[in-house]
């Protein structure tokens, strides 16, 4: 049974969990409309509205007569991706979203999101929600074996959530602490109060709980975290676990999901191979192997079937989809992209101490004075033509983003925002206002002090528009005589371990986020001590309308949530924190042979075991 269409608006819709896209990753139950009963959700194949028969027939035709051609076992494909992962492998601590196409096929979470964006039992079987939203009863599916033959238990889910909520967990370089930052008896454990995390109880091996003080409007997101297993890292202290090799090494790291991560030659090939023992049944391919590529060859190695499939992050560049989807031998899925590309302006730095021992808190910051002015970055904003790197670069597939959520949200309204259409007098006058002058008649305007004012612009390599857009915007702020030094690029995973480590003559940096699906809540990246704000902006107001569109009992009101959201969008648009650039269409290719690949919305990864090759 499925959640009503007014739960389905009110707790999932579009979200900001990163699954970093050099930064991302990048996921129903059910309930009566007037949000008094809910009911508890099971996987026993009798869904109202047939879906589950269906996924029995996908299944059972999958694994029809092999004898005719259908559903061979056997084969490898080979995948694609722009750029090396950071080489960490642990769902606790990864950092961008080259990591997170092998943990999309070695690990996995208590429930996933079907093509309607609802919530569908994975690792569980079922979930009970109590009337007033404090408390998620999951029920595991049995016989789930990590890879190296344990048992899935609940003492892992516990083991999951407490790592993250863990004192130490900051400080050894994770960052998913909003999945936690609700659960009852958080502060009390985060502290170091007590050694239990009263908000996870572990009722028996199958069934795990988790409660909250107040009622919670996005349970079911905040409970979907990949889980991790206890037993590889069982007395080891946090600050090790990201070192250990349970984390990092090939044949050694642990998970639950339909293929193991065997071996790989770091920055150049990673093999999966199959799971015989997976708990959804063994896969039909033999493995994955991903190989590190440039962009520039992807649509030859399709045509010649060196690569059977390119999908997260960035997918087929607009640039080559005409190419790409002419080829006989490859079938195209266009989507929305869940994310967006941004330019970060780096508003404070964090101290030195607080960098090493993983503190997030603004009261400690230095103030990047180069940018502190907002009619700098309303100039910096009017002065980029981001239509034009849309058109120009994207092809016109893809658009120009105002606000940090994506248009289909129900969080989203365009009317709510300041725009900054590609207006270089408007950005010339912001400046002269703000008493920045080319004094010195090099072109290049100086601060008001007199000095000399540079901006240091730094990017990742992997993503050939991005790379392509950083020396546009290095040309469109100079013609408003801002001196932009452009910086050599780094592969994704430093370019972001930078970023995070709040590198003192860091001002401005592009990047982007791969926004899963669940609920628009942005505290997770936008909160001033959120681990994910990189651009360390601090600011209030804004603090005080994201804990608003959260708070119970208004926030059980979708309309009243997105009004305030409208609110707190109007505010960042008009303070610009960071650039925001463009959204593009995610398209993505895969061999024809290549065959019960399920296209979603958030992409085509999910159910890979019931994958095969045709004969």
């Amino acid at each position: 049974m499925k959640f009503s269409k007014f739960w389905l608006m009110l707790i999932l819709s579009l979200s900001l969990v990163l699954v970093l896209a050099a930064c991302g990753d990048d996921e129903e139950a059910s309930g009566e409309e007037d949000g008094d009963d809910v009911e508890e959700t099971e996987d026993d194949g009798t869904e109202e509205d047939g879906d589950a028969d269906e996924e029995a027939t996908e299944e059972d035709e999958a694994e029809g007569d092999e004898s005719e051609g259908e559903a061979q076992r056997g084969g490898t494909i080979t995948a694609g991706m722009y750029s090396a992962p950071g080489h960490q492998f642990n769902p606790l601590f990864y950092s961008d979203a080259y990591e997170a196409n092998i943990l999309s096929f070695t690990h996995e979470s208590l429930v996933q999101l079907d093509e309607n964006l609802e919530y569908q039992p994975a690792l569980a079987e079922s979930w009970d929600i109590n009337d007033d939203f404090t408390s998620i009863t999951y029920t595991l599916n049995e016989g789930i074996q990590w890879h190296d033959g344990e048992p899935l238990t609940a003492d892992d889910v516990y083991f999951t959530y407490s790592t993250i909520a863990d004192p130490e967990y900051v400080a050894a370089g994770g960052v998913r602490t909003n999945y936690v930052l609700n659960l009852a008896g958080y502060e009390e454990y985060n502290s170091g109060e007590t050694d239990t995390l009263e908000g996870v109880e572990v009722i028996d091996d199958r069934t795990v709980a988790f409660h909250y003080d107040e009622p919670n409007i996005k349970i079911l997101f905040d409970t979907s975290f990949i889980i991790v297993p206890a037993h590889p890292f069982e007395g080891m202290d946090i600050a090790d676990i990201p070192d250990a090799s349970a984390s990092r090494d090939a044949g050694e790291i642990v998970g639950s999901g339909p293929f193991v991560l065997s071996e790989f030659i770091e920055g150049e090939q990673y093999a999966l191979t199959a799971f015989a023992d997976y708990w959804g049944g063994e896969p039909y391919l033999d493995g994955i192997t991903w190989r590190v590529i440039q962009q520039s060859v992807m649509p030859g190695l399709l045509e010649s079937g060196e690569l059977d499939m390119i999908a997260e992050p960035n997918g087929v560049p607009a640039s080559d989809f005409d190419r790409v989807d002419g080829l006989d031998n490859v079938t195209t899925y266009m989507t929305q992209d869940f994310g967006y590309q941004y330019m970060g302006i780096k508003h404070h730095h964090r101290t030195t101490e607080d960098v090493e021992n993983g503190v997030i808190n603004p009261e400690n910051w230095v103030e990047n004075e180069k940018v502190s002015d907002v009619r700098v970055r309303q100039a910096i904003a009017s002065a980029i033509n981001r239509q034009g790197i849309v058109d120009g670069l994207l092809y016109g597939m893809g658009s120009v983003m105002e606000a940090p959520f994506p248009e289909a949200s129900w969080a989203f309204d365009e009317n709510a925002v300041n725009t900054y259409p590609y207006e270089p007098d408007r950005a010339n006058e912001l400046l002269d206002e703000a008493g920045y002058e080319d004094v010195t008649g090099d072109g290049y305007r100086e601060d008001p002090d007199g000095n000399e004012w540079t901006l240091n612009l730094d990017y990742p390599t992997g993503n050939e528009v991005r790379e392509r857009t950083a020396p546009i915007i290095q040309d469109e702020l100079g013609a408003v005589g801002i001196r932009v030094e452009l910086r050599q690029p780094r592969e994704a995973g430093p370019h972001f371990d930078m970023v995070e480590a709040d590198n003192t003559d860091w001002d401005l940096y592009l990047a982007g986020w791969s926004l899963a699906v669940g609920d628009p809540d942005p505290a997770g990246i936008w909160q001033s001590t959120a681990a994910y704000n990189y651009t360390r902006w601090n600011d209030e107001t804004s603090d005080e309308l994201i804990q608003k569109a959260v708070t119970p009992p208004d926030a059980f009101d979708v309309d009243y949530r997105a009004e305030v959201y409208n609110e707190w969008a109007g505010h960042v648009s008009e303070q610009v924190p960071m650039v925001f650039l463009y959204s593009s269409d995610n398209i993505y290719a895969y061999n024809t042979d290549l065959q019960n690949v399920k296209e979603l919305p958030a992409g085509i990864y999910q159910d890979s075991h019931l994958w095969y090759l045709a004969q």
